[in-house]
């Protein structure tokens, strides 16, 4: 019936809204990505992507070896940019999972565990805003956007730690159901 649609057209509109605030994002970060090297640790790590060397303790080996799948798509004086998109890419998805995070932790706040089915109109204009404002928010803070415009290890780092949380939390939502 139409409490069904209801749940539905929500989680069609978290999907459709939180992909729209990665697209914002990704188009920020790409769009300023650092064109080569930053002056510290950043030449460092694109050079040892492109060669797949071993960089300093402890070192960051996915990082690494992804950044050496992206730098093989360029030709040898755009690798500082390809590592550096690794990074771009990985802080717009930090922030879709970010969006994610809010809406899920705001339909617990506003007593919503798993259907939306009750939810006012309202109530969903306040989940799915909060959570891109949130993201938003975080798109545009100095320090996560200084990390996603270059090849450093803390954007694929704060992408990981995103998805983890995430993923509990969409654990959470399924661990009644049978499968």
């Amino acid at each position: 019936g139409t409490t069904n649609n209801q749940s539905m057209n929500y989680q069609k509109l978290n999907n459709i809204i939180g992909w729209l605030v990665f697209a914002i994002a990704a188009f920020t970060y790409i769009s300023t990505l650092e064109p080569t090297a930053s002056f510290w640790d950043c030449g460092e790590y694109i050079a040892t992507s492109y060669r797949l060397e071993v960089g300093h303790p402890p070192g960051a080996p996915t990082f690494l070896l992804v950044g050496r799948l992206f730098s093989m798509f360029a030709a040898p004086e755009n690798v500082a940019y390809m590592v550096n998109l690794l990074s771009g890419l990985t802080s717009a998805f930090t922030i879709l999972f970010l969006f994610w995070t809010i809406s899920a932790l705001a339909k617990k706040v506003l007593g919503y565990s798993k259907d939306m089915s009750e939810a006012s109109a309202g109530d969903i204009i306040a989940i799915l805003g909060s959570a891109a404002v949130g993201g938003l928010a975080y798109t545009f803070s100095d320090t996560f956007w200084f990390s996603a415009v270059e090849g450093e290890v803390y954007a694929m780092s704060s992408m990981m730690t995103a998805i983890t949380f995430w993923a509990i939390l969409k654990w959470e939502q399924i661990s009644d159901e049978p499968k």
